[in-house]
This record gives C-alpha cells, structure tokens and sequence, in this order.
C-alpha cells in the first residue's frame, strides 16, 4: 500500500546488457531489478518494491531507464539524495549506473506516469569489425541504404496494429496497437565510428517491437525488399509477414517522457 503521506523516490539508470538476464527479476538469474533492489534494501534497511518505466531482454542496454520506488514519509522528511547516491553507486555493481534521484508525489509510476519512451537502435554496417561500438551495436557485414531505410519506416509511424512486429506468443489475447511519434534513421559517428541509427519514439512497446523493426528495415537497407514491403507486414497482422528480429545488444533504452514539473532533484 502506498503511504500517502510519504513521496516517491526515481532512480534515472544505466546499465550494459550484456551480464543481465533482462531487467525484471527471474529465480537464480542475474537482473537489473535484482541488483538494484538488493542495493536499495541495503541502504534503506527496509523491502522496496520496484516499478520501472519499461522492461527490457536479455542483452539490451539503457541509458536512461527509470524506476520508481514508494518512500515513506520519514525518508520524504530525512532522507539525503546525496548520500543514498554515494551508497547506491557503492552498493551497485560496474555494469549497472545510478545516474540521478528524484523526488515524485506519492503514487507516482514510473511505467504508467510515462508519456513516452525512446530506443535507439545501432548497427555496425561495414566489413570491418567495430571497436567501441562492438558491444552496443549489431555489426552487420555489408552496407545499408539509411535513406531508403528511413523511407519505409514512415509507414509504421502513428498509431497502428503492431502484431507483425511483437513475439507472437506474447500478442496472444493481448492489444497489439502502439502509437510511434518519430521512427528516424540516419547515419551517425559515436566515438569515431560511423554506424547506422534507428531511433524510435513511442507511448510503449511490444515484446521485442523496436528490434523487429530493425530487422524489417535492415531487410530494405541491404537491398531485398522495397519500402511497401515493410506497409505490407504492417497490415498483415502477422509476425511471419515481417522481418528477422535485430540483435538484443544493439539496442539501448534511451530515455523516458514524464509531464512536466513531476520530477525534483533529491537532494
């Protein structure tokens, strides 16, 4: 039960996916959920139950996650930012970043208070081998077309039925519709390395939604299929009707959209 007279405490995150069975805890798997919960348990002294603003898969990175953590109203009255910070980076592990505490008013969710979310997806489209992009991209051995990319990728932009582009287990019984804001591709340099960006806002997402489509549009950027192919798959309502499902490690949750003035530094 939420304690009205409390807050709620949100933690902007980072973490590297590779070492992470995904975000949500799983019995005798390593997650992100687990982690951070082990290290708020410890530094508050108490049970903590996390709400986070979207889950991601096994080997997907973010940047920018966020989760929400209702606080009572002792800790709304004492408790220091800057010193749960100290102990939360120390309690944490290398792979996993607690970038920023907030303050939210009691009841605030991180998943269901998001207005939107962001992904970006990476791709490595080259013969040669990336280097710093080698563990947050998908090196794809070839070249990519990103305008004609980009083109096709207008039509899944708004709201539509994304059931061609979701885990068909996932979709049984389920709503499948989605509303996507912005759907860019574009060619990039990160660190000295050119690479290929996907990036992709929305109200939420499928199982697997953001890397499907990355696979679906990387099918038209090597040449193989044409930008009607990809408004096809979309109206299908069939996930064999659309492309390979993209490589976890190449995508990266980059950031979430609250309404304004909800958030406060805690400081």
């Amino acid at each position: 039960m939420t304690d009205t007279d409390g807050a709620t405490l949100v933690i902007r995150l980072g973490y590297r996916g590779a070492g992470f069975c995904g975000f949500a805890e799983q019995p005798g798997a390593r997650t992100v959920a687990g982690e951070l919960r082990r290290a708020l348990e410890t530094a508050l002294r108490r049970p903590c139950e996390l709400t986070c603003a979207g889950r991601t898969d096994a080997g997907v990175h973010a940047i920018a996650q966020y989760v929400s953590v209702p606080a009572t109203a002792a800790e709304k009255d004492a408790l220091s930012g800057t010193r749960l910070m100290r102990s939360l980076v120390a309690l944490t592990p290398d792979d996993l970043s607690v970038q920023a505490l907030y303050r939210a008013p009691a009841g605030f969710s991180a998943r269901f208070d998001a207005l939107a979310r962001s992904y970006r997806y990476r791709i490595a489209a080259s013969d040669a081998r990336p280097v710093l992009a080698w563990d947050h991209a998908w090196w794809y051995r070839g070249a990519l077309d990103e305008a004609a990319m980009h083109d096709a990728a207008q039509a899944l932009v708004g709201e539509h039925d994304f059931k061609s582009f979701c885990k068909a287990v996932s979709a049984e019984g389920k709503p499948t519709c989605r509303y996507v804001a912005r759907l860019d591709v574009s060619r990039v340099e990160e660190a000295g390395e050119e690479l290929v960006a996907i990036d992709v806002t929305g109200n939420a997402f499928l199982h697997n939604m953001v890397r499907t489509v990355a696979g679906t549009l990387v099918e038209v950027g090597r040449g193989h299929r044409d930008a009607a192919w990809v408004a096809r798959a979309l109206e299908a309502r069939d996930r064999s009707a659309a492309g390979p499902c993209a490589p976890a490690k190449g995508l990266t949750f980059v950031g979430v959209e609250y309404p304004e003035n909800v958030l406060a530094p805690w400081e």
